[in-house]
């Protein structure tokens, strides 16, 4: 992977980043004025979690959590690692009213109906054990509604690395941690370390093909600009987001 390294990349991506302002967006701008859920799922999405015991695996401030709550679900549990995203959900599940339906935590035991999982594929450290997790707290006739992107061969899959189109594919995984930690103090020393795992659209089918689950919806949906050579073949550089329904495989 990329053949900018040394100094030279460091130099060129703080060049490239303005010193540290990377083109990345911010995703949730896309969703400013708009469900973020039913724009990903379609309007579908609230007839799937109404009345139902809801799990956001993967929930970070809670805004998609909570949203449930208010369209109808019996009981949304939001799991998260990082305890600042926790208080923040449960800030704002208080705020809207919602807080008696809610609960933010780090681990959850009992089987749910419906599992949500926005924007967290692409940053689990392992993915095919997410899966299996996944499948213990779901119920047999439950489901995983899932969505995530960008992947890595997407023009801006390296997020953050991203700091034009494709700069995390140009420049070495060295140069790119190293200008990283210039703004960054987590001590990351991989791509990986840094909460990125690099999956491309294959890997994830793959993770899926052995895992409990199995598809009962797929769509790699393009960037909109690409459309028209959007294919099979050039689907790794030309979608957008992942979005795809699971169901256990025994079912």
């Amino acid at each position: 992977m990329g053949v900018i390294g040394g100094e030279l990349g460091v130099r060129l991506l703080n060049f490239a980043s303005r010193n540290g302002t990377v083109g990345y967006p911010d995703v949730a701008t896309a969703y400013r004025t708009k469900s973020k859920l039913e724009t990903l799922f379609g309007p579908g999405i609230w007839q799937t979690v109404r009345d139902q015991a809801v799990l956001d695996f993967g929930c970070g401030p809670g805004a998609e959590a909570v949203e449930v709550a208010e369209h109808g679900a019996q009981r949304v549990i939001g799991l998260d690692l990082r305890r600042k995203w926790l208080n923040a959900a449960t800030e704002l599940a208080q705020a809207r009213g919602v807080a008696d339906k809610c609960f933010f935590g780090t681990e959850w035991a009992e089987p749910v109906d419906v599992i949500l999982s926005v924007d967290s594929f692409e940053h689990f450290a392992d993915p095919a054990a997410i899966l299996v997790k996944m499948r213990s707290l779901l119920k047999p006739t439950g489901c995983v509604m899932a969505s995530f992107g960008p992947t890595w061969y997407h023009p801006l899959g390296g997020h953050i690395y991203s700091v034009f189109p494709f700069a995390h594919l140009v420049f070495s995984e060295p140069a790119l941690v190293r200008w990283r930690s210039l703004y960054k103090t987590d001590g990351a020393r991989t791509i990986e370390e840094s909460g990125l795992n690099r999956i491309t659209l294959r890997r994830f089918e793959n993770f899926v093909a052995n895992s409990p689950f199995k598809f009962a919806e797929f769509d790699a949906v393009p960037i909109r600009r690409l459309r028209p050579i959007a294919s099979r073949l050039t689907r790794e550089f030309t979608t957008a987001v992942v979005r795809c329904k699971l169901v256990p495989r025994e079912a």
